[in-house]
């Protein structure tokens, strides 16, 4: 037995009315503090949680209302909060493992709320070394799984991220509850380390056991992307559109994808619309959306097509995190808006802010040193027309930039960055020319700027995709 366990099964290791469960044979089955109606709805979040649908937060605080005492309620509410790249949201987590280090707790829960004081005390890797260390004891701690997987993502290491998932599948089988959840893991490790294929096949797979897993769309998307096969990532996400838009914690970065597709396909206005209707429609503030329409205009403009007005806005509302000081991925989608917004003031501000945190010995100092601050300032020299600082910056970045976090597909916008930069240097007199008979949108900020020279042709995503080896 597992923590992927169903409710029901669970249930039956409790004295029904009693405020902690009765111990038995099996250790991952002994969850300190919960009564069955809590455990119900603790298992309906986790499911939640597993298939990147939402309604988690409730449920969880309906199983701690019922059970105060429930230490993997809390558990699931901290993972819920640290696995982000918004410094405040992780900090939330906080008073939960305040709440939670209150409270008895079994040896498996103690390792997982010493995982998340890891994370909070600013040291991942020994927070993925003590999840490792659980899922040795017991591979089909479905929590473990997921929170191990994430922390692999946020820091940007795809190869542990893929070996660690297919280490547990052989403990996994169709019959236990939440294997669609570690096939779709697996399939995204695979598509980040270049298998495509095998990436496909485990999303599928993941799909076949629950078509409603958002994660397995999510990967069948990247894999689209990364074989450069944009007609059926838009057929796949039209027609499982209910899957993904609806009640799901990826729907905004699914529409994300959607426009990719569009941008490919030379449909550069109706990729502005999702971009209005879907991605910044309700001006979010979350981390994760406010960088997937950095990345998104950016993209655009490297096409040529002007975003206008809409880079003041997402700039307003990048300003809040120029001092987080916190996540190198999310700087430099800050600094995309900047750029864009050709908000010199802000980008100057990033960039001390930066320039400060480079010197400080934390996770984040060391990723602005080799990454986060050099990728701002070719960002910045690129919005100047000085592409060759840019070159040098960006062809300098070193072999792991991948640690910056995030994915193939989001990462590319560096390497479009520098293709565009590339082609400007080595056809000047076409760039000139370009500029002068290029006509800007009305009211556009970027005229007669060195931003506003229209793309050339070899610096497509496709292009992109297949000089990264994504």
């Amino acid at each position: 037995m597992s923590a992927a366990s169903t409710s029901a099964s669970l249930q039956a290791a409790f004295q029904v009315g009693e405020a902690s469960p009765t111990p038995t044979p099996t250790p991952t089955l002994y969850l300190t503090g919960a009564t069955p109606a809590a455990l119900a709805a603790y298992d309906s979040a986790l499911a939640a949680v597993l298939a990147w649908r939402s309604g988690a937060g409730a449920l969880l605080e309906q199983a701690l209302a019922q059970a105060p005492g429930f230490v993997m309620a809390h558990v699931l509410q901290a993972y819920t909060l640290l696995c982000s790249r918004d410094r405040r949201r992780v900090q939330a987590a906080r008073p939960v493992l305040h709440r939670a280090a209150g409270l008895a707790a079994n040896e498996r829960e103690a390792a997982h709320l010493a995982a998340i004081a890891s994370v909070l005390a600013d040291n991942y890797d020994f927070a993925r070394e003590t999840l490792g260390e659980l899922l040795q004891q017991d591979p089909r701690d479905a929590l473990a799984v997921h929170a191990a997987h994430a922390l692999d993502y946020l820091t940007g290491d795809a190869e542990r991220m893929n070996t660690r998932v297919a280490s547990l599948l052989p403990a996994w089988s169709p019959t236990v509850p939440g294997y669609h959840a570690v096939l779709s893991m697996h399939a995204f490790g695979l598509v980040e380390c270049g298998d495509s294929e095998g990436a496909e096949r485990d999303a599928r797979a993941a799909l076949a056991l629950n078509p409603q897993d958002a994660r397995a769309h999510h990967v069948m998307a990247h894999v689209f992307e990364m074989t450069g096969r944009a007609d059926e990532g838009l057929r796949w996400l039209h027609e499982h559109r209910a899957c993904w838009a609806d009640h799901s914690a990826v729907a905004t970065h699914c529409w994300w994808h959607l426009a990719l597709f569009l941008i490919e396909r030379g449909q550069a206005a109706a990729a502005l619309d999702v971009y209005d209707q879907r991605v910044r429609a309700d001006r979010s503030g979350a981390i994760a959306d406010l960088i997937d329409a950095s990345a998104l205009l950016w993209r655009l403009q490297l096409r040529g097509h002007d975003a206008g007005a809409r880079w003041e806005e997402l700039c307003d509302a990048w300003e809040a995190h120029i001092a987080d000081g916190f996540c190198s991925f999310t700087d430099v989608h800050a600094m995309l808006a900047f750029v864009g917004a050709r908000d010199w003031a802000r980008a100057r501000s990033l960039e001390r802010a930066l320039a400060v945190s480079e010197t400080r010995p934390t996770r984040h100092g060391k990723t602005t040193r080799q990454l986060g601050l050099p990728a701002c300032r070719a960002l910045v020299a690129f919005g100047h027309g000085d592409h060759a600082r840019a070159i040098g910056l960006l062809a300098g970045l070193p072999a792991l930039a991948h640690r910056l976090g995030g994915s193939h597909a989001q990462r590319d916008v560096l390497h479009l960055t520098l293709l565009q930069a590339v082609e400007r240097v080595r056809r000047p007199v076409r760039r000139s020319v370009e500029r002068i008979h290029t006509v800007p949108s009305p009211g556009s900020r970027f005229a007669g700027s060195p931003m506003h020279a229209a793309a050339p042709a070899s610096a497509s995503v496709s292009a992109s995709a297949s000089a990264s080896g994504g």
